[in-house]
């Protein structure tokens, strides 16, 4: 499989999984420390628009600040960082992640806003959870006046304000599942 190549200025979903599946996050530390590599190594190079860090995969909606290079640079230095540290918690060797980070280019605003909705709806179709309550999704940072890495008032644009954002959320998204299958 071919790549997508990524490019300054366009959206992208960011994705990978365990290898064969195997879990990547075994408590909320492991998801705290990924959390904080992906900061550390993206700042200013990345807008994240969601995220959602499940038991053995991850999802991203991200923008690209910068040119490409240094992007995949930049998530090659995050999953390896990660890989090590956790392999070592873990007493594991070997590869972590599948091969490659996947991403899909996004191609308009509409395919921006549903993937928002699917990343963050992502607890619930997998393990049944209430979404909005789970910790390690960022759809909980736009009822914060925290600061925060997420482009909470760009995203709160794409969704015309933020009791549409809410609304889009709880309705019945059933069909985001089969129209995203990104595992």
């Amino acid at each position: 499989m071919k790549l997508e190549t990524l490019e300054k200025d366009c959206y992208y979903h960011i994705y990978n999984r365990g290898i064969n599946g195997i879990t990547i996050f075994e408590n909320d530390a492991n998801k705290l420390y990924f959390l904080k590599q992906l900061a550390k190594y993206t700042e200013h190079k990345i807008s994240v628009f969601a995220y959602c860090l499940m038991n053995n995969h991850f999802h991203l909606v991200i923008r690209l600040n910068i040119e490409e290079k240094e992007v995949t640079q930049a998530f090659s230095n995050l999953f390896n960082s990660y890989a090590k540290a956790f392999n070592k918690q873990t007493n594991r060797t070997g590869s972590l992640f599948e091969k490659h980070f996947k991403r899909i280019r996004l191609k308009d605003e509409n395919y921006l806003r549903r993937l928002i909705l699917y990343v963050h709806l992502n607890p619930k179709h997998h393990f049944d959870l209430d979404f909005k309550d789970f910790r390690f999704s960022s759809y909980q940072a736009f009822f914060s006046n925290k600061e925060t890495k997420i482009e909470r008032n760009e995203v709160l644009n794409l969704f015309g304000d933020f009791e549409n954002f809410i609304f889009c959320h709880n309705q019945k998204n059933d069909s985001l599942n089969e129209t995203y299958t990104f595992e």
